[in-house]
């Protein structure tokens, strides 16, 4: 239903429901700001929307670039966004998070360097790869392998594990920040202008930030909890020069009961507290981290957090314009507290045709530099394109937000979206989706 009443409405029908609701959602027809290009350090983003990294599971066996991730940086090249943050890449095989996932490691190096030369020659965008350790999320072969930072009984029962089930130790920690900073050499060696050291969606790094119940190094304290993020930003700027971007996608905010949540209100966790995800970015800025992308939630707990939607495995108790609304305000308050951060904001692909709208809102209201697309990008390539020169999308090809292309991932399958091209897509969600449970 959702669905439907959405896809017929005008954009003053979409702001007055919003207003209904008491939503704050700056819209804006000035979606020509979107063409703005942006400063990042040295480098000039030819203009203010982003693609997210959005994982394929399409790689080789050894983590080298899949025929479908070619055809994929291809289209996303050819949408003319002004940055491309490309998907997660693991720094070590135990930490994919299934056995197609992108690994870069000394042997395939030159393949990430083809891939690079071949989106350069399209566009001239900003390249950031996202390096990762999938953590308790962990599959490299195919069944649960999970690497856990402490014991968490909201996350624990998702993969049934038992109060006895080993966590990795800060001697690991210490040795895998050492993985990071060599990954983020050969990025560099690939041609690369950046690497994110993934903070988000719970994944290895982002629990570490939620490890209240951990002890030693890096539990307990904020400085503890914190020390492994920082340490590997410290360790690769020290390597790869000044002049190398060095950032992170980081959770503001992850929707868990404390003692087990980030960014959550302590009292209700259904709210945001921004206290210590402010903290952390005040860190960052001060070790030139000139650029970050902001996000909320995790798919394997709460996915309509970090993108609300129509179809799901479950359905939420709030509107997704709601939770639209709250990506857009706390990563507002972000930027508004550190107002010279280049801030990625998201949360727009739920709105289909009128996104341009809310992401232009955005920027000009200064609760974003940039506008970053995710699920978006899989259906429509050349969403960036179409706003750059038309000032607007084509509803006819739009995300419809069905989590389609996230069941995929989810069951380790190549994931893309079913809908918008389903000639690729099709048969892989039939092949592994359609029998799921």
């Amino acid at each position: 239903m959702l669905f439907k009443k959405f896809s017929c409405c005008s954009l003053d029908d979409l702001q007055a429901e919003g207003r209904q609701m008491g939503l704050d959602l700056p819209f804006s027809q000035n979606v020509g700001i979107l063409k703005k290009p942006v400063d990042i350090g040295r480098l000039k983003a030819p203009n203010s929307i982003a693609i997210h990294p959005m994982e394929g599971s399409d790689g080789e066996k050894d983590g080298s670039p899949g025929e479908l991730t070619i055809r994929r940086y291809r289209r996303f090249a050819g949408s003319r966004a002004g940055l491309i943050w490309f998907e997660a890449v693991a720094v070590m095989p135990e930490g994919r998070a299934t056995p197609r996932q992108l690994w870069i490691h000394p042997e395939n190096t030159a393949s990430f360097g083809k891939i690079m030369n071949m989106v350069r020659e399209a566009a001239a965008p900003v390249c950031i790869m996202q390096l990762t350790h999938s953590g308790r999320f962990s599959k490299p072969e195919g069944k649960p392998a999970p690497v856990i930072a402490y014991h968490n009984p909201y996350l624990n029962q998702r993969l049934d594990l038992g109060s006895d089930y080993p966590v990795i130790t800060d001697d690991e920690l210490e040795k895998l920040e050492e993985k990071f900073e060599k990954a983020a050499i050969m990025a560099k060696d690939a041609g690369f202008d950046g690497v994110d050291v993934k903070c988000c969606h719970r994944y290895l790094n982002c629990e570490l930030l939620s490890a209240f119940q951990r002890e030693g190094r890096y539990g307990g304290s904020f400085e503890n909890r914190t020390r492994f993020l920082l340490n590997i930003i410290d360790r690769i700027r020290s390597r790869a020069g000044k002049d190398f971007v060095v950032t992170t996608r980081l959770n503001i905010y992850d929707g868990i009961p404390y003692p087990y949540g980030w960014g959550v209100d302590r009292d209700d966790y259904h709210r945001y507290d921004l206290s210590e995800p402010l903290k952390l970015v005040g860190l960052l800025q001060q070790r030139k981290v000139e650029i970050l992308n902001l996000t909320m939630g995790t798919p394997y707990y709460n996915p309509h957090v970090n993108r609300p939607y129509d179809i799901g495995g479950y359905i939420p108790d709030e509107h997704p314009l709601e939770g639209v609304a709250r990506l857009v305000s706390g990563i507002g308050k972000v930027q508004q507290a550190f107002p010279g951060m280049r801030i990625v904001g998201t949360g727009y692909s739920w709105l289909r045709q009128f996104a341009p709208n809310l992401a232009a809102g955005c920027v000009e209201k200064g609760m974003a530099t940039m506008a970053g697309f995710g699920r978006e990008a899989f259906a429509y390539p050349g969403f960036a394109k179409d706003i750059l020169e038309n000032g607007a999308m084509d509803e006819k090809k739009c995300c419809i937000s069905c989590s389609k292309c996230s069941d995929i991932l989810r069951m380790s399958g190549t994931a893309g979206c079913v809908v918008r091209d389903a000639r690729t897509y099709a048969p892989v969600y039939k092949q592994y989706c359609m029998n799921m449970k």
